[in-house]
């Protein structure tokens, strides 16, 4: 392990007012953590953090760390922050099938959960604790969503989402797999079958389209689906990656991994979204910034961008005149993405908001009535510990609500 785990938790300070919980999205008792793995008391570590955060290993790997927890970290004012993620790390993933799961027994009270990514997962595991029988109906073959399907085996193990997924089996949770409700069967039909709440968390999976002339050329792809199973495309040897959040680098990365000599993103500001650590890890593997640069036009061997200009107001501009023709064999579009209509579609109680999310409640109901949603499909593509947080709340609203407290 690169970092030694003990000499990291004996750097903490035990700040009486901890910075580096408060940047916490989860609020992850931090200090409370590293003094339980001192003195020896791994596992109630990792059941104070399970309880938590039931993704807990995931978030240790994923979360934009430098910009959280160990952002906050005092140390990290004048020097090196504690490495927080490390140590949760080592605590969850090192106690994860240990921890013992107190279920209350069945209820006689059905949920269907449709999606089985962050938020699902969290529902699942949540209601399931309370005695609640979950059937967790996926469109894709296996568990974990945009984490398994959006995140590099690089930054994140699927091996990781199969632990998971026997976890989810030993708490009675029912998986039914390239199943996907909205097509033959509706939200209605869940509830005739006699589930008392349905929640949706069925990500966002719908890329953004950049609207210009080649987008739908065979030497294009959007990340989304890149990612999903990169071994699919032929992608050759030099690539253009346009976008640049955290998952256009993992595209970027991928390419470089799957073969690509030149890998180069395309930054239409001065800066890039993805986090610090994220572009120096692209930038150890190769891949190469342009920045104030926006496309035009993609073609069959290359991709015509142009220099974008800011006023001081940052409006920018984008300078035709002075585009050029950029020689690629494949082209790569990592613009984010919104969440597919075809529930809405099909069960049309639910309604969206104008950016295309679900539209829901403040406790996380949708305008279709026991139907409750969080995640990707309510807020847009966000990150795992978002989804998490906001889903933790919204089982103790679905509880609620089928107990008839609300």
């Amino acid at each position: 392990m690169a970092v030694h785990i003990l000499d990291e938790a004996n750097r903490c300070l035990q700040c009486k007012n901890p910075r580096c919980r408060a940047g916490c999205p989860i609020n992850t008792n931090i200090p409370e953590m590293i003094r339980l793995l001192k003195e020896e008391k791994t596992m109630d570590a990792a059941v104070m953090l399970f309880n938590n955060n039931p993704l807990s290993i995931v978030c240790s790997l994923v979360c934009d760390h430098e910009k959280q927890c160990e952002g906050h970290c005092v140390l990290g004012i004048k020097d090196t922050p504690v490495h927080i993620s490390a140590i949760e790390n080592y605590i969850s993933d090192s106690c994860f099938e240990r921890i013992k799961l107190e279920k209350k027994p069945y209820n006689g009270k059905k949920v269907a959960v449709i999606g089985g990514g962050p938020a699902g997962i969290t529902i699942s595991v949540l209601l399931a604790l309370k005695g609640y029988m979950i059937t967790i109906f996926e469109g894709h073959e296996k568990l974990g969503g945009i984490m398994r399907y959006g995140i590099p085996e690089f930054r994140l193990p699927k091996t990781v989402l199969d632990r998971y997924a026997a976890r989810l089996h030993e708490l009675g949770i029912l998986f039914r797999p390239n199943y996907n409700i909205g097509g033959a069967t509706s939200i209605k039909d869940l509830f005739a079958d006699g589930y008392k709440s349905v929640f949706i968390g069925t990500g966002a999976w719908r890329p953004k389209r950049l609207r210009i002339p080649g987008e739908t050329f065979g030497n294009v792809a959007y990340a989304i689906n890149y990612l999903n199973n990169p071994d699919v495309y032929h992608i050759g040897e030099n690539v253009v990656i346009i976008g640049a959040g955290n998952a256009a680098m993992d595209v970027a990365r991928t390419a470089v991994r799957k073969g690509a000599r030149n890998v180069t993103v395309y930054v239409r500001r001065d800066t890039a979204a993805a986090s610090v650590k994220e572009i120096e890890y692209a930038k150890l593997d190769g891949v190469k910034f342009e920045y104030c640069m926006s496309p035009l036009e993609i073609k069959d061997k290359s991709v015509v961008m142009a220099p974008v200009t800011y006023d001081e107001e940052g409006k920018g501009t984008v300078q035709k005149d002075r585009a050029v023709e950029i020689p690629c064999d494949f082209v790569i579009i990592s613009i984010s993405q919104v969440p597919k209509d075809r529930l809405v579609s099909r069960d049309k109680e639910l309604t969206l908001n104008a950016n295309g999310t679900l539209q829901t409640n403040e406790i996380g109901e949708t305008t279709m009535p026991g139907v409750f949603a969080s995640g990707d499909v309510v807020t847009g593509a966000n990150t795992v510990v978002a989804a998490v947080n906001v889903s933790k709340q919204i089982a103790e609203d679905m509880d609620k609500y089928m107990q008839g407290l609300l």
